[in-house]
């Protein structure tokens, strides 16, 4: 066994204790919910953008990005843009002519601008409209048409029957060794407090539509050893990989 091998057996070992060990876990909990009261996900930019994603979340996803060397990314949820820039910045270091697709139901003009005007900007194309809505969805699969290798990122409206329908519509661009990711799962985890004011909550939010969708669609199966290694996420059960080809 070579140094590289033995390196992956020792992560993957100490990965596991720390899936197993549920004191951490609680005071992961515990932390996290402190921490979010101060709008923690708010505080980071990505090459100037706000991105507002936890930085272990963009750990994981350039991990994927890196391993995957994906055609196309989907992300539905724009905001400031931060996430988009993130996934072309890695695309550009990949190389190739790999592209992200940005959709939102509302791009703000100054969001908009700072995009367009951003150098990763050449990788990015933006969609408004609703993501699961059949003109957005047609404009999707012309980016999509003849790529095998598809990333999806559902970050948008968290509403239990909103992630259903976006897992509904967008699976199918995800084929075998690759991810389709959920985030903000974390919502179904928390006080009633945490989405105070929002159209979400606990139990209704992307965790239950993961799960309920995870049930009938054996083609994926989420990554829990993504859980297990970062312990601070807002996407648990949310990494989910495809396993099976249609």
């Amino acid at each position: 066994m070579n140094p590289v091998e033995e390196f992956e057996i020792e992560k993957r070992k100490y990965i596991e204790a720390l899936g197993q060990d549920v004191e951490l876990r609680q005071l992961t909990k515990a932390w996290f919910e402190r921490a979010s009261k101060q709008r923690y996900s708010y505080h980071f930019t990505w090459l100037g953008r706000p991105v507002i994603q936890f930085p272990q979340d963009l750990i994981a996803m350039q991990e994927l990005i890196w391993a995957i060397k994906p055609e196309l990314i989907i992300e539905t949820g724009v905001a400031h843009g931060g996430s988009l820039i993130f996934s072309a910045s890695i695309l550009e270091m990949l190389g190739g002519v790999g592209e992200v697709v940005g959709i939102d139901i509302d791009i703000r003009a100054h969001n908009r601008k700072a995009i367009e005007e951003h150098p990763m900007s050449k990788r990015i194309t933006l969609i408004e409209g609703n993501s699961c809505s059949a003109d957005v969805l047609e404009q999707v699969e012309k980016h999509a048409a003849g790529k095998s290798r598809v990333l999806v990122i559902l970050d948008s409206n968290h509403t239990k029957d909103h992630v259903a329908r976006e897992l509904e519509l967008y699976h199918h661009f995800v084929m075998p060794g690759s991810y389709l990711l959920v985030f903000d799962t974390v919502i179904d985890d928390m006080p009633d407090s945490f989405s105070a004011e929002r159209p979400w909550g606990p139990g209704n939010g992307p965790k239950v539509a993961v799960l309920e969708f995870l049930a009938k669609n054996k083609r994926f199966s989420a990554d829990l050893s993504i859980d297990d290694k970062l312990q601070i996420t807002v996407a648990p059960n949310g990494f989910l990989r495809c396993v099976a080809a249609p």
